[in-house]
C-alpha cells in the first residue's frame, strides 16, 4: 500500500459505525477540525476517516467539497502520526468546524495537531 495513499478500504462509509461513532465517540480538537472517533472491531486492516462540512454554515456545495478536498489531502499526508502495527484500528470524522473557509496551511495545522493529540489518547487507553 502506498505511504501516503487514501484507498477505498480506509474511507469511512458505515452507517453503523458512524452512528456508533457519535453515540460512544471521543473528541479531540485541532482547530479548525474536530475529531470523533472509536474504535473499530478487532480484524480491521486499516484507520478508517470520513470529512463532514457544515451544511448550514457552508450553503453552497462548491464551498464545502473545497473544504472537504483540502481535509483528505491533509489527512492523507499526515495519516503517518497515527499509531499503527497491532493496536487496535480507529474510525474518525473529522468536522470542519468554523464559518469561513480557512486555507489548506491552516487546516493541515490542525489535523496534524488532531492527529497528534489523537494518537496520544489512543496510546493513553491501551496502556
Amino acid at each position: 500500500m502506498k505511504q501516503h495513499g487514501f484507498p477505498k478500504a480506509t474511507h469511512l462509509k458505515s452507517k453503523k459505525l458512524i452512528e456508533r461513532l457519535f453515540k460512544e465517540g471521543e473528541k479531540v480538537k485541532g482547530y479548525p477540525l474536530l475529531a470523533v472517533y472509536t474504535p473499530i472491531e478487532p480484524g480491521a486492516s486499516t484507520h478508517q476517516a470520513g470529512f463532514s462540512v457544515s451544511k448550514r454554515k457552508f450553503k453552497h456545495a462548491v464551498d464545502r467539497n473545497l473544504l472537504k478536498r483540502r481535509m483528505r489531502e491533509a489527512y492523507r499526508l499526515n495519516k503517518h502520526l497515527l499509531p499503527g502495527g497491532e493496536e487496535p484500528k480507529l474510525a474518525i470524522m473529522f468536522i470542519y468546524l468554523p464559518a469561513k473557509a480557512a486555507d489548506f496551511m491552516q487546516i493541515e495545522k490542525g489535523m496534524q495537531k488532531a492527529l497528534t493529540h489523537l494518537a496520544y489518547a489512543h496510546k493513553k487507553e491501551n496502556t
